[in-house]
């Protein structure tokens, strides 16, 4: 009867349907009925939000483009004073979420601030509070995000520059082109796929991001989200809110699409691939790129950095107060044991997508990667409706306890949405690795006598050793920066760095939230000196 029962394909497929329940779920909530405060909302904020969250999209991917593309093309291209420093200092603004940045501008800059402070210790007193700029607002929330998120478009801008072939340059020299004129013709037009991957993150974690438009006040269609459950407790236009979230993202991915239509972004030049060598810059040109790449790592890591640990040697008494190896253990323990899920999972997910090459469980997969494109707000409130649901029409149904303390508000309900949100960075981080093994190898294992489980155990698993390793790195860094879905399902008195300086900030207490954002800050980056060399990784390395 087992005989041929494929248990890889069993066990893949369960997973994939695990994972696109909550995502299915926030997709057919768009066509349920909503309470009166659709109508409300439609004829007030609602073109307000569509407005605000455009607003951001568009300002944070055109300063992502900029900063993240200007720095990689230095820095992959030239030598200039520690140019070394910079190709891998420049990915610490990762350390720090947007809703973190946000905190230290208007620490910094706001009346009586830390600005404020170092201009009457340098010159007296003195009314300053009217000649200092403030950062709050719209333009506060578009230079928190800028700063927290151009390095996706640096570190994929700078993979796709490190490859590129002398021959292009050569091609642009003997055409007679200016630096900058091959940079935009040929440099930049090779790079655009690695761009685009780039920006389209940036606009997925913009359209998500809740912490930093949520402390400036501005509403947008992650507050309109945020509001529209809690306030109202209308689940559904919540949903039907996510779903045209959505619809901004897969609409940039069409335009994007359409506006390439045939064209091709490699070269084929005989000859084959020539390093590149770097050009040594000197005079003026050396110090605009020393500068330039020194502001960037300046207002993306140290200027946070600075300002919390301002406030936390100004402030000693809270750094006492607060439970720090407490909040420690929370926040390692949710990051290493969901990252362990993760793998687990997505190594078994791929290695069933692999042996059975099915065309539904590859369409599932598909889907169930998406989840990274739903905001955490969204995936979280989606979770407790599905178990809400589950638990009213089938527990109740055949006399069961009710599961509802199991998942929700529990580290269980927690790894779930963990897993759900960031399933795509492990999945297609194994996907990477897997494309990397010949198939070759499983028909020579299989000849040998090896089952698909000994091949899976004694084969894969140990060559994959370092792309595990990466991913649960990197996922682990997410997780540590994630608020909303900690804040909304986390257990009672269960609290991280990331909810611990949320709570403060929202209560104007940014001097308390100063400690817990700095040993954030201070983890994470801990996290990416570590991971800095498999995301640095170059040829000649």
């Amino acid at each position: 009867m087992f005989k041929y029962f494929n248990i890889w394909f069993f066990l893949s497929l369960l997973i994939s349907i695990f994972v696109c329940i909550p995502i299915i779920t926030v997709f057919l909530s768009f066509f349920e009925n909503t309470s009166n405060y659709y109508e409300v909302l439609k004829n007030t904020f609602l073109i307000e939000y569509i407005f605000n969250s455009l607003i951001l999209l568009v300002c944070v991917l055109f300063l992502t483009f900029l900063i993240g593309t200007g720095a990689a093309y230095l820095v992959s291209f030239f030598k200039f004073p520690l140019s070394d420093f910079f190709k891998w200092a420049l990915i610490l603004s990762f350390a720090v979420p947007p809703y973190i940045y946000a905190y230290s501008l208007t620490a910094f800059f706001d009346n009586y601030g830390t600005a404020f402070t170092i201009l009457t210790n340098l010159f007296g007193e003195g009314n300053y509070n009217k000649n200092i700029p403030k950062f709050n607002g719209m333009f506060g929330a578009i230079l928190s995000m800028t700063f927290s998120l151009f390095a996706y478009v640096y570190i994929l801008s700078r993979a796709s520059f490190l490859y590129q072939s002398q021959n292009l340059i050569d091609l642009g020299k003997n055409l007679g082109f200016s630096k900058f004129k091959s940079f935009y013709n040929i440099i930049l037009p090779a790079a655009r796929p690695a761009i685009v991957a780039g920006l389209s993150l940036v606009a997925m974690e913009t359209l998500a991001e809740f912490g930093a438009v949520d402390f400036f006040s501005i509403n947008t269609l992650t507050t309109g989200i945020y509001n529209s459950w809690i306030a109202f407790d209308d689940l559904a236009f919540a949903n039907r809110l996510a779903s045209l979230l959505l619809l901004f993202i897969f609409s940039l991915f069409i335009i994007e699409n359409l506006s390439r239509k045939k064209a091709k972004y490699h070269f084929n030049i005989k000859g084959g691939f020539k390093q590149k060598e770097k050009i040594k810059l000197s005079g003026y040109k050396s110090f605009f790129a020393f500068v330039f790449c020194f502001f960037v790592f300046f207002m993306s890591f140290l200027f946070p950095l600075g300002q919390m640990l301002y406030w936390t040697i100004k402030f000693p008494e809270n750094l006492f107060d607060l439970q720090i190896t407490t909040l420690l253990l929370n926040t390692l323990y949710l990051a290493l044991l969901s990252s362990l899920v993760l793998i687990i999972f997505s190594l078994i997910s791929n290695y069933g997508t692999r042996v059975t090459k099915n065309k539904t469980l590859n369409m599932l997969s598909t889907l169930s990667i998406s989840g990274y494109a739903i905001p955490g707000v969204i995936l979280a409130v989606a979770f407790i409706t599905f178990i809400a649901w589950f638990d009213n029409t089938i527990i109740k149904s055949f006399g069961l306890s009710s599961i509802k303390k199991i998942f929700i508000g529990s580290i269980l309900g927690l790894v779930i949405v963990y897993f759900i949100r960031f399933y795509s960075l492990a999945f297609n981080g194994i996907k990477s690795g897997y494309e990397k093994i010949n198939y070759a190898v499983d028909e020579s294992a299989y000849l040998l006598g090896y089952s698909k489980r000994k091949t899976f155990i004694n084969i894969h698993v140990p060559f994959l050793r370092n792309s595990l390793l990466f991913i649960i790195i990197l996922i682990s860094l997410e997780i540590i920066r994630e608020l909303p879905i900690t804040l909304i399902l986390r257990p009672f008195n269960f609290e991280t760095f990331a909810t611990t300086a949320y709570i403060s900030a929202s209560e104007d207490l940014l001097e308390v939230a100063a400690v817990p954002s700095l040993f954030l800050i201070l983890i994470a980056s801990f996290f990416i000196v570590i991971s800095s060399k498999y995301i640095l990784r170059e040829s000649n390395e």
